[in-house]
């Protein structure tokens, strides 16, 4: 009715929250993934540990370990400029979500290490670090991609939530 292009203003809005979610969910998938390959391709100790971490990182609800990065992030540095607020905030929902990757990519390693491609690549002496590159990622992703979309609207309801409490990067 006033002549207001109502999706350009929505897309101007959403600018802040859909950067903040984008931005921490690669930084999470690099690591979780990362993280994941290792403990199921090597397995033993470093298996065992990676995953009590894990299971340590999951006993805290996310949004508390969130509000408390966050707020952590504040408290030093009080008169910060709104990019170092971004990089906290990004920061603080990347230390939360970096385990559901983790555990999801090293469920599928654990599969996929054991089938015969695997087994015949090391046989002919490829490095394991190319195993897992060449041949156990490509087959690994497809969880994480769907786990990657969902963690972008928690990324978006967190940052809110981050936001709405004052901790987080103020509205504009």
């Amino acid at each position: 009715d006033q002549g207001r292009d109502i999706l350009s203003a929505l897309m101007y809005g959403a600018r802040i929250s859909l950067a903040v979610g984008i931005a921490s969910v690669v930084l999470s998938v690099l690591i979780g993934v990362t993280l994941g390959l290792v403990a199921g391709f090597f397995g033993g100790w470093v298996d065992t540990f990676l995953m009590r971490v894990c299971d340590v990182m999951l006993s805290f609800p996310a949004i508390l370990v969130a509000l408390l990065i966050a707020g952590v992030g504040r408290a030093l540095f009080p008169h910060s400029p709104d990019t170092l607020a971004f990089g906290v905030l990004i920061l603080s929902i990347t230390l939360t979500g970096w385990v559901q990757y983790a555990r999801t990519v090293r469920g599928s390693t654990l599969v996929e290490r054991n089938k015969e491609y695997v087994q015949a690549a090391r046989v002919t002496g490829v490095a394991p670090l190319s195993i897992m590159r060449r041949h156990v990622l490509p087959n690994v992703l497809g969880p994480v991609l769907v786990l990657a979309t969902i963690q972008v609207a928690t990324a978006i309801i967190t940052e809110a939530t981050l936001s709405f409490l004052g901790v987080g990067v103020p509205p504009t």
